[in-house]
C-alpha cells in the first residue's frame, strides 16, 4: 500500500448493536442454515422464541441447542405460535413458496432464505400477499447488509470509481457428487444457479438493477442440472456483468467492481464478511477496507428486519420485495437459455 492510501477498519463496536425493538423470532426448520442463522441471533441479543420442524424430535434437540424455548413439531404449530413475530424460513427452496405463504397467512413477517422461491410467479406471489397483510418479506440475501457491501455501495454512489461499467463475480465450490444428493435432484430445484449463482445474479442487480439482455451457456450433470453456467448481463448504457457458478469445482470467489475513474477487488470470499482494496484508475492504492464481523455475519440481515417492523415498512431500498422478483425473473430467462426446468414452473 502506498503512502497516501487510506486504510479503513472497525471494531464491532461499528455494528448496530442491540435490536431496538422487542421482535420475537420463530425457525422453520433445523437444517445447516437455521443452525448458523439462530448461532448469530443469539449470540447477538435476539430474541429467538421457538423453532418448527416437521419432526418434534428434531424440535426439541435443536431448541436444547440453543435454549430456546418452545419447540414444534409442525410448520403450522411455529407460525400460529402468538409469541412468535417474525419466522425465519430456512427449509430448501422448493418449499419457500409454501412455507412463506403458511406464515404470512398466520400474520407472520418473514425472513426467506435465498433464493426467494423457485421462480418469478411464485416469488410475485409472496411479495403480493405480504404487501396486502402489510407484513415484512425479506429476502434473506445476507451478504447485502454486510458492512464491505455497505461500502462499496458507499463508494459508487459518492462517484469516486466514475463510471461503473463492469461487474465481474463468481461463485465456484466443489460440493457433494451423490446423484440423490438435493443439489443434483432436480425435483429439489438442484444446480449450481439456484443455490450459487443466485450470490453474482443477486450482486449484479445490486450494483446495476435489472438487465436489458442476458445470455447464458451451461454445461449439465448426468442428472439434468446445471453444473456449470456462466452469465453475461447487459445493461443500457453498456454496462456488463460478467458471473459465473459451479457446483463441482472450488474456485476463487472473488469479484471486482469496475469504473472509469477506478476499481475494487473484494477478498475471497466476496459474498462473505471480508475486505476490499480500491484502485484509482492508474493502479494505486487508495483505500484498504477490512472491518471484523463477529459471527458469520447473519446478524446484519436480522436487524434490518426488525429495523423493518420497529418502523411499520415492508420494504427497504436494499432488497424490496420487487427486487426479490426481478431476480427471480433473471434467473427463469437464465434457465429458459441453458434448459432447466422444474415441476414448479408450472403452476
Amino acid at each position: 500500500m502506498s503512502e497516501t492510501a487510506a486504510t479503513r477498519s472497525a471494531d464491532s463496536s461499528d455494528s448496530p448493536g442491540a435490536p431496538a425493538v422487542s421482535v420475537r423470532w420463530g425457525i422453520l426448520g433445523t437444517g445447516l442454515i437455521a443452525g448458523l442463522q439462530t448461532s448469530d441471533l443469539v449470540g447477538h441479543g435476539f430474541t429467538v422464541q421457538a423453532v418448527g420442524s416437521r419432526n418434534l424430535v428434531t424440535a426439541r434437540e435443536f431448541a436444547a441447542r440453543f435454549e430456546l424455548p418452545t419447540a414444534h413439531g409442525s410448520y403450522e404449530a411455529l407460525v400460529n405460535d402468538p409469541v412468535v413475530d417474525v419466522v425465519y424460513i430456512s427449509s430448501p427452496h422448493p418449499f419457500h413458496y409454501e412455507n412463506a405463504l403458511l406464515a404470512l397467512t398466520a400474520g407472520k413477517h418473514v425472513l426467506v432464505e435465498k433464493p426467494f422461491a423457485m421462480n418469478e410467479w411464485q416469488a410475485q406471489e409472496i411479495a403480493d400477499l405480504a404487501a396486502s397483510k402489510g407484513l415484512v418479506a425479506l429476502e434473506a440475501m445476507w451478504t447485502r447488509y454486510l458492512p464491505h457491501m455497505v461500502r462499496i455501495r458507499e463508494l459508487i454512489a459518492s462517484g469516486v470509481l466514475g463510471e461503473v461499467r463492469t461487474l465481474i463475480a463468481d461463485h465456484n465450490q466443489n460440493l457433494p457428487k451423490d446423484p440423490e444428493h438435493r443439489l443434483n435432484d432436480p425435483a429439489l430445484g438442484g444446480g449450481a444457479l439456484l443455490d450459487l449463482g443466485i450470490y453474482p445474479v443477486s450482486f449484479a442487480f445490486d450494483i446495476f438493477g435489472a438487465p436489458a439482455t442476458i445470455r447464458a451457456a451451461a454445461s449439465m450433470t448426468v442428472t439434468g442440472v446445471d453444473r456449470q453456467t456462466a452469465m453475461i448481463f447487459e445493461y443500457g448504457d453498456g454496462q456488463q456483468a460478467v458471473l459465473h457458478c459451479a457446483l463441482d469445482t472450488a474456485g476463487p470467489n472473488r469479484a471486482a467492481v469496475i469504473g472509469t475513474g477506478g476499481s475494487i477487488d473484494i477478498d475471497p470470499v466476496w459474498y462473505t464478511p471480508t475486505g476490499f482494496t480500491r484502485y484509482d484508475d492508474g493502479g494505486n492504492v487508495v483505500e484498504r477496507f477490512d472491518e471484523p464481523v463477529t459471527g458469520r455475519g447473519m446478524q446484519y440481515q436480522a436487524w434490518e428486519m426488525e429495523r423493518l417492523v420497529g418502523a411499520g415498512a415492508t420494504a427497504n431500498d436494499i432488497l424490496p420485495p420487487s427486487e426479490s422478483v426481478q431476480v427471480m425473473a433473471a434467473l427463469d430467462a437464465v434457465r429458459s437459455q441453458i434448459g432447466l426446468s422444474y415441476a414448479s414452473d408450472a403452476r
